[in-house]
């Protein structure tokens, strides 16, 4: 696999603090967005959704979009006035992983909507991500308030 693109590392590092994010896609020419549990892995991301809500079969095989942020209320970097949102784009697979990976994710929740949580994971591999900043810049590059970063992973 080729070496990450600096932007690309960015956005991997920023993922990597948080847990949960969205999902983007479409489901009979009609856009949905679903929440989904994350991990980063090398050259992909892992997601875990309830399979009872059925959004794992409309994204498998197919082009989606995977948002995660820190533009959570308690968020310390938001204290500090530093805000990002990381944005990927890639194919979706149903996938089952190994223990190993799925240990990644910690205990499931025990429901969703009232009915008992069936994880489904979904590889996403990443073809571009898009890292926004919002606020002071954290170095002296220059960079300016809600610069727009965009990188190709592989």
């Amino acid at each position: 696999m080729p070496t990450e693109a600096p932007d690309a590392t960015e956005a991997t590092a920023l993922l990597a603090r948080v847990p949960y994010g969205r999902l983007a896609a479409t489901l009979r020419a009609l856009p949905f967005v679903a929440p989904a549990r994350h991990v980063v892995l090398p050259g992909a991301l892992l997601l875990r959704m309830h399979a009872g809500l059925g959004y794992h079969r409309a994204c498998s095989g197919t082009v989606v979009a995977y948002g995660a942020d820190n533009l959570t209320p308690a968020s310390a970097e938001q204290a500090a006035g530093s805000f990002w949102s990381v944005q990927c784009i890639g194919t979706a697979t149903i996938v089952r992983p190994p223990g190993e990976e799925r240990a990644l994710f910690g205990p499931t929740p025990p429901s969703a909507d009232g009915e008992p949580f069936e994880p489904v994971y979904l590889r996403l591999v990443p073809e571009l991500t898009t890292v926004h900043r919002f606020g002071p810049s954290s170095d002296n590059s220059g960079e300016r308030h809600g610069q727009h970063v965009a990188s190709t992973i592989i």
